[in-house]
């Protein structure tokens, strides 16, 4: 029997997490089951997720299936492009410069302050008052 070829990324960004397979094939992007169109409507969300794949001229050679799971839309897309950024260097060692080079490779650890107590929120205070 014929061993499957697939590799592995797991992208984050924010409080979102993205499983990412990369397997040979025609090109098709499948995310939590739902085909990429569906999952994500917005043009600009599609592009952040196919830019790891346009720059290594790797687009419509490989099927991406995804589990992603927390926070928003745009984390969502951003992780995704991590994971499929890290598969691609599991399938191929020397993508690893223009890959970091377009910044791909480093997780983006931005993420929301946590509100402080005696505070309105994480940086804003309640409103003072002289008398």
């Amino acid at each position: 029997m014929a061993e499957l070829i697939q590799y592995w990324g797991t992208g984050r960004r924010k409080t979102s997490t993205a499983r990412v397979l990369l397997r040979p094939g025609a090109g098709q992007i499948v995310v939590n089951g739902r085909p990429l169109e569906d999952y994500f409507p917005l043009e600009r969300h599609r592009a952040i997720i196919r830019q790891p794949l346009l720059l290594t001229d790797a687009w419509g050679k490989f099927d991406v299936r995804v589990n992603v799971r927390g926070g928003g839309i745009t984390g969502q897309a951003e992780a995704i492009r991590h994971g499929i950024a890290r598969a691609l260097l599991e399938f191929n060692s020397d993508l690893r410069p223009r890959l970091k080079e377009a910044g791909l490779l480093t997780r983006d650890a931005r993420i929301k302050e946590r509100k402080k107590y005696g505070q309105k929120g994480a940086r804003k205070r309640f409103q003072y008052s002289k008398r």
